[in-house]
């Protein structure tokens, strides 16, 4: 994909925040699977773990998508 600019609407928008929105929807999609398993009694703080979570995702969304 690169990082190149997007336009929408005559708005530039930075690749970065479309991977951080991204990051955010699988966040959500990956929370909501954990707390429908028995997995998700083991987190201890979840606001720690969403956060760590989000930043995981993020990165490796930025690892698959971003520039080789």
């Amino acid at each position: 994909m690169g990082l190149r600019e997007w336009a929408m609407g005559g708005v530039l928008l930075s690749p970065f925040l479309i991977y951080a929105v991204l990051a955010l929807l699988l966040t959500f999609a990956v929370r909501l699977l954990l707390r429908l398993t028995p997995l998700g009694r083991w987190v201890w703080h979840e606001a720690l773990f969403d956060t760590a979570l989000f930043v995981c995702i993020l990165a490796l969304v930025t690892r698959v998508l971003g520039p080789l």
